[in-house]
């Protein structure tokens, strides 16, 4: 749910002020947004987030002004099949349908905001229920027709050894909205200077990376090349339910690195976990592509959690 990451915020930031929320419920073909999207208007219309890339903003922003005034609970559906396609509708291709609620009591109920706030921040996640007829949103499943969406906690990335592909890529996770920490004991590598804008952590990586107790939304890519650095953080991310473990290096380094953490008692199937050599196989040359290489895996194994 990154992609609603500002939308949560101003939410929570507009508490008490008047506000609709639109919701991709559905999409079929080429849609532009995926379901679950949201945007949130406030009363004097400013607006964040996007449930179309653009298309047919304007229209929810009408509908929204609708329903903040007291027009019921809103569903539209938006497509290419009419000469209106161009004006209210998808001339890219595909179809979504969009609800509109209130941000109410008996609409998306405001106090879901801190709840969703409240599980996220404790790397759970929160399910959230709309019964599509009346409109209103709970925790509590629905009887009827239902969206049933999830909000899964913050994406974050350990990246351990503060090398040059470390750079590249934790700039690509910023840009990605990705939470970033350079996890590495010698403090020479580890600078403000070479990593702006991320988090640095100065502790031995086992240690650094228990402290983080990653979950399903946390990366761990080990990039240091020191087995004394990259292995007990691999050790670490293994023993807990990380989306995505990841460590440089040759197949014949990684086959080595198997031996090593089988030794600690790893079974093969937990093993298998590693993604080594890190990275899909874009046939990467450099730091910088080796960084995109890496970051597109993670995001791929982000994208396959159940």
């Amino acid at each position: 749910m990154t992609d609603n990451e500002t939308v949560l915020a101003a939410a929570r930031a507009w508490a008490g002020e008047p506000m609709a929320i639109a919701t991709v419920v559905s999409t079929w073909g080429s849609a532009p947004r995926p379901r679950g999207s949201h945007m949130i208007v406030h009363g004097d219309g400013r607006f964040e987030g996007s449930v179309s890339g653009g298309c047919v903003e304007t229209d929810i922003l009408a509908t929204a002004a609708d329903v903040i005034a007291g027009a019921p609970f809103q569903r539209r559906q938006y497509g290419v099949a009419d000469d209106a396609a161009w004006e209210v509708g998808l001339p890219c291709g595909g179809e979504i349908e969009v609800m509109v609620q209130k941000v109410a009591a008996d609409g998306f109920d405001p106090e879901l905001f801190e709840r969703i706030a409240e599980a996220r921040a404790d790397g759970q996640s929160l399910t959230v229920t709309t019964d599509l007829e009346s409109g209103q949103s709970s925790l509590r499943p629905a009887e009827g027709a239902a969206f049933v969406n999830r909000y899964d906690p913050p994406r974050r990335l350990l990246i351990v050894g503060a090398v040059q592909i470390a750079q590249a890529l934790a700039g690509l996770a910023r840009e990605l909205g990705i939470e970033t920490v350079v996890i590495d004991p010698r403090a020479r590598f580890l600078t403000e200077e070479r990593f702006p804008g991320v988090t640095l952590d100065d502790r031995w990586p086992d240690e650094a990376v228990a402290a983080y107790a990653p979950g399903p939304a946390t990366a761990v890519v080990t990039l240091s090349h020191d087995i004394k650095i990259d292995d007990p953080a691999l050790a670490e991310a293994l023993r807990r339910p990380t989306g995505y473990v990841a460590a440089l290096g040759s197949r014949k380094s990684h086959a080595a690195r198997r031996e090593r953490l089988s030794q600690l008692g790893f079974d093969a199937a937990t093993l298998d976990r590693i993604d080594g050599p890190a990275g899909l196989d874009i046939g990467a040359i450099g730091p910088a592509e080796i960084a995109l290489s890496v970051a597109a895996a993670m995001v791929q194994a982000f994208h396959a959690r159940p």
